[in-house]
């Protein structure tokens, strides 16, 4: 099922040729953007099956995620417009087809992990599926004025093929069953997606997650009164992702431990390296420390500030 030789044609192409859209007629869905951050997230990286029907076809810096289903495939999250061919290189080296992905699920509505979203949809004929806070968003291409990072964010391909869905609400393909989960407060659109995965009769619980980290762009204050209820968001959202059950978690950002987890992978699969039943709850914790650093850091601005 792996064209390994398909693998290396592609990582050969990222190394000595420079990303795939370098080379290609000019497209306004593979227009690139955030030129300095995309050489830090997409450090390449080779496609690797995760567990059970469940593979990561993205780069160092940014994860984006394939499932295989009875019916055909499921990808989450796009990266950047320039990205979008090395993803669907990463497919093909795995040996499926871009046509095959009937479903892309959307975590949130950054250029991040949105600008390739309407590629990727026109490329496969699929369907992109999002919260309805983010499909508003993803249909423009546009920047929410409310998001915290609304003065750093860039625009993006808008998404014209779009279902929206409500927490907890379930998305079928053949045999698979993904279940939505509402993750607001880095975005109030944000959305983190749970599944099953087998392979043989061991089970796991799979959570890919969305962003919750409490960044905003200078001047946003997440303890101005207005700003309130994304603070709230997060505070609730915190709480639901600790609680979560889950076995194996995929952030959209990858986490500073996954490199070494994912070379233990490919030289061993069993026990697999990325299996961690407390992952969402570190995950959880971790946010929860830098929103209250961050609020803590606000107040002594401020205290600072009427001290003058």
């Amino acid at each position: 099922m792996r064209n390994w030789m398909g693998v290396g044609i592609s990582m050969a192409a990222m190394f000595l040729g420079g990303p795939a859209w370098t080379k290609a007629a000019d497209d306004p869905l593979l227009r690139p953007i955030a030129l300095a951050s995309s050489k830090r997230w997409l450090a390449p990286q080779a496609p690797i099956r995760l567990h059970g029907q469940t593979y990561l076809v993205g780069f160092g810096g940014l994860n984006v995620a394939l499932i295989r289903t009875s019916a055909g495939l499921i990808l989450i999250d796009g990266a950047v417009p320039q990205a979008v061919r090395d993803v669907e290189a990463n497919i093909r080296a795995l040996g499926f087809s871009i046509r095959d992905v009937k479903l892309i699920l959307s975590t949130e509505p950054h250029f991040d992990h949105a600008g390739g979203l309407a590629a990727l949809a026109r490329d496969s004929g699929a369907t992109v599926v999002a919260s309805a806070p983010a499909a508003a968003v993803l249909r423009t291409g546009g920047i929410d004025p409310a998001d915290p990072q609304a003065a750093w964010l860039e625009h993006f391909p808008a998404v014209r093929r779009l279902r929206a869905v409500k927490d907890g609400e379930e998305i079928r393909l053949g045999d698979t069953v993904i279940t939505a989960v509402a993750t607001p407060g880095h975005t109030m659109g944000s959305m983190s997606w749970r599944w099953k995965s087998c392979e043989g009769r061991q089970c796991a619980t799979m959570i890919f997650g969305s962003s919750l980290n409490p960044i905003a762009a200078d001047g946003y204050a997440f303890s101005d009164p207005a700003h309130r209820p994304v603070v709230d968001a997060f505070r609730a959202t915190f709480a639901k992702v600790g609680a979560m059950d889950c076995d194996l978690l995929i952030t959209a950002h990858p986490d500073p431990a996954d490199p070494a987890k994912l070379a233990r992978l490919r030289a061993k699969r069993v026990p697999n390296a990325f299996i961690d039943p407390t992952a969402c709850r570190r995950y959880a914790d971790r946010a929860v420390g830098m929103l209250d650093k961050k609020l803590a850091a606000e107040g002594e601005t401020r205290s600072c500030s009427r001290g003058q």
